[in-house]
C-alpha cells in the first residue's frame, strides 16, 4: 500500500472551476446567488454545465466559555426557527454565537456576543478550529473559540430585544454537558464540535489556564 501525502489533498484548486454566470435571486436579511458552472472531473475532462444556488449568509463565530478551575462551562438556551421539525422542541442548548460584523474581526465578535448573550467579559480566547457549516449550499464558515472565564457567571435571561433574543444562560459542570451530548440533547454542530474539541485538548487547556482561572 502506498503512503498518502497530505499535499495531494484536495485534488483540485479554485482554478479548476469555471463560472459562466452568477446572479442574485433573493435578497433579504440573507442572500441567495445562482451560479452556472462546470468543474474538472477526477476521470479527466470537465463536467457538463450545472446550476447551483448558494446561500450567502456571511461568516460566524461561536465561543464556549470554560473555567478549568471548577471544570464548568456556559451554554445558552434559545428558540431556533430552523429547528421546528419533527415535533421536537425548537429551543436548543448551544454555545454563544453570532455573525461577524464587517467592522469587527472574529475575536471582537466573540467578545461582543459573549457580553450580549451571556453578560460575560471573557479573558483569553483560544482558537479551536474553523469549519464550513453546510458547504453543499452555503459559503458560511464558523470560527470556534474557547473563552476563558475570568469572573463570576450570573445565570439569567440575556439577549438584545431589538433582535428578538430571549436567551437563558446555563452554568454547567463539563461532565453534565458531555452527558447531555451523549444523550442527544445537544445536537447542533458548533456545540458538538466545541465540546469534543475541549475533551481532546483538556489537559493542555488546564495546564495553560490553571494559573489565572477563577474559582
Amino acid at each position: 500500500m502506498s503512503e498518502s501525502n497530505n499535499d495531494d489533498y484536495p485534488s483540485f484548486t479554485a482554478q479548476d472551476v469555471k463560472i459562466s454566470d452568477k446572479s442574485t435571486v433573493f435578497q433579504g436579511f440573507f442572500r441567495v446567488e445562482r451560479c452556472r458552472l462546470r468543474h474538472k472531473l477526477y476521470a479527466g475532462g470537465w463536467s457538463s454545465t450545472m446550476v447551483r444556488e448558494i446561500f450567502e449568509r456571511g461568516h460566524a463565530v461561536a465561543v464556549l466559555p470554560y473555567n478549568p478551575a471548577t471544570d464548568e462551562l456556559v451554554l445558552i438556551e434559545q428558540f431556533r426557527a430552523g429547528a421546528m421539525v419533527d415535533n421536537r422542541s425548537p429551543w436548543l442548548l448551544e454555545i454563544i454565537a453570532g455573525m461577524i460584523d464587517k467592522n469587527q474581526n472574529a475575536e471582537q465578535t466573540a467578545r461582543r456576543e459573549a457580553l450580549e448573550e451571556a453578560g460575560l467579559e471573557l479573558g483569553e480566547l483560544w482558537p479551536m478550529l474553523s469549519y464550513f457549516s453546510s458547504p453543499g449550499g452555503s459559503t458560511e464558515r464558523v470560527q470556534l473559540f474557547l473563552g476563558q472565564l475570568t469572573g463570576p457567571v450570573q445565570p439569567g435571561i440575556y439577549g438584545l430585544a431589538a433582535e428578538h433574543e430571549d436567551i437563558k444562560v446555563q452554568l454547567l459542570p463539563r461532565a453534565d454537558a458531555l452527558q447531555l451530548l451523549a444523550e442527544g440533547k445537544i445536537d447542533n454542530a458548533a456545540t458538538v464540535i466545541a465540546l469534543q474539541w475541549l475533551s481532546l485538548h483538556l489537559t493542555e487547556v488546564r495546564s495553560a489556564w490553571s494559573t489565572n482561572a477563577v474559582d
